[in-house]
């Protein structure tokens, strides 16, 4: 799905001359970011905008503004306050796309300067405790902005608030997002590449079990069983999907004021087949992270394969992991095929975790190809009564990437912040303190207009 939204070498926008010039300061331009950045200077014209993006390497910043004169490299230590706050102060508002263990900091430093932020991460505890002082300060905090969360807040509501207006009661909620590789580039067994980061993936589910609500009854899954209980979900046109459960569903009832709703679930799409394979690694011991191996830095892919496997004297490698899968030879083939009975390369490294060694041989085979294109899938699934009737609704988006720069990764995080951005800094949210967009008056136009970029979601309803 292209970028249809603009047309860069037509539109000129002349700034009003009442128009004040507004700072917007980008902390961070990695990946996420690049669709961000695109959407601001493409606006900033007709709104009179200086846009100054900070990140560690400035040759990538300087690649992202591409000699627009609205744009401002700068390179410092953005989660550094001393070195953060002289720019915070120039700012109208402030964007930070930094790892979500800085955003507190980030936010402290905004509220003291009376700035407003944005920020695609979730709130945390310690986010949430600073709404008293954000309102205090008059600033808007808007997190949870992304795609998911984010979109899935926006997309979600929709449906809720209608159904509600409608005087229905919904009694089941479950939606599933994943970020995949588009069907023109899927080339490889596993129907999956590395469109997000690579570490996320291979630790995905770790920490605690994963928690929901099935008809009334708290259902716990743990991270041993996380990928062999699986719901399938088949979308239109792309065919069947798995989804396995993310480990936090009850938060979202307060989220969604579905406090007394009998099944709510959030869960991972992935294709059909994946889960049941990668449950190998999590069976195996390969996805902990929690300690480092004692001989790392001399393994091989296939010493690191065997260095989970017992001990057997004159059995290949091959033959005990076809022992471990009970004799499955199409999971044997996709780890096969991943490169695990290589013994020509070290892939290791001193103090290596299991999960860091895994992630490294995944990368190879990952990865995406010059020419590849991502893609995003998300469904929501509702169910309610109205009137004595029992009613379902079905809600599917899936967005393909432009590139490997303007990802559908990067247009669905990006593309959101940056439409929430140009409401809070046009008048049009005049919201105060800790918020996330599960208001009308949020999701509304930026659904609006996140549709004139191909993001759009298919609604079905059925009796």
């Amino acid at each position: 799905m292209g970028f249809v939204g603009f047309e860069l070498t037509k539109i000129v926008f002349l700034p009003s001359r009442k128009q004040t010039m507004q700072t917007i300061l980008v902390l961070g331009a990695g990946l996420s970011s690049s669709s961000l950045i695109r959407y601001l200077l493409h606006n900033a014209p007709k709104y009179n905008w200086q846009v100054r993006i900070t990140d560690q390497n400035i040759e990538t910043v300087n690649h992202k503004i591409n000699g627009n004169p609205h744009g401002v490299a700068l390179s410092f230590n953005a989660t550094s306050s001393a070195e953060r706050l002289p720019e915070i102060e120039k700012a109208d508002l402030v964007i930070s796309m930094l790892p979500a263990r800085f955003h507190v900091e980030v936010a402290r430093d905004c509220i003291s300067l009376k700035k407003n932020l944005i920020t695609p991460s979730y709130v945390s505890p310690e986010m949430r405790a600073l709404d008293a002082e954000a309102k205090a300060a008059g600033i808007i905090i808007l997190n949870e902005i992304g795609v998911d969360p984010g979109i899935d807040h926006m997309s979600a509501m929709k449906i809720i608030d209608e159904i509600r207006a409608e005087g229905g009661t919904v009694t089941s909620f479950k939606s599933y997002c994943g970020g995949l590789i588009s069907p023109e580039s899927d080339d490889n067994p596993w129907n999956y590449k590395f469109t997000w980061n690579p570490r996320n993936v291979v630790l995905a589910g770790q920490g605690s079990a994963a928690c929901y609500i099935e008809k009334g009854e708290y259902k716990y899954i743990p991270y041993h069983r996380l990928f062999s209980r699986l719901d399938q979900i088949d979308i239109p046109h792309y065919g069947s999907f798995e989804g396995y459960a993310n480990r936090d569903s009850l938060s979202y009832r307060r989220v969604y004021g579905l406090d007394e709703i009998p099944t709510i679930f959030r869960g991972t799409l992935r294709k059909a087949g994946f889960a049941t394979s990668w449950n190998v690694f999590v069976l195996l011991g390969m996805t902990d992270d929690s300690y480092t191996l004692a001989n790392a830095e001399g393994m091989t892919a296939r010493n690191f394969l065997n260095a989970f496997l017992p001990y057997e004297s004159g059995v290949s490698v091959e033959d005990k992991l076809m022992r471990f899968l009970g004799n499955d030879p199409e999971i044997f083939d996709k780890i096969s095929w991943l490169g695990f009975f290589d013994n020509s390369e070290i892939i290791g490294f001193k103090d290596a975790t299991p999960a860091q060694l895994l992630e490294k041989i995944l990368v190879r085979k990952w990865a995406l190809k010059p020419g590849d294109k991502d893609m995003l899938v998300m469904y929501h699934e509702f169910f309610y009564e109205l009137n004595g009737e029992k009613r379902k609704i079905s809600s599917s988006m899936v967005n393909i990437g432009e590139d490997q720069v303007y990802t559908s990764m990067s247009n669905t995080v990006g593309l959101p912040v940056a439409i929430a951005a140009k409401m809070i800094l046009t008048g049009a949210l005049s919201l105060k303190g800790v918020q996330i967009p599960v208001l009308a008056e949020m999701y509304t136009p930026i659904l609006d207009e996140l549709s004139t970029f191909g993001i759009t979601f298919i609604e079905k309803k059925d009796r």
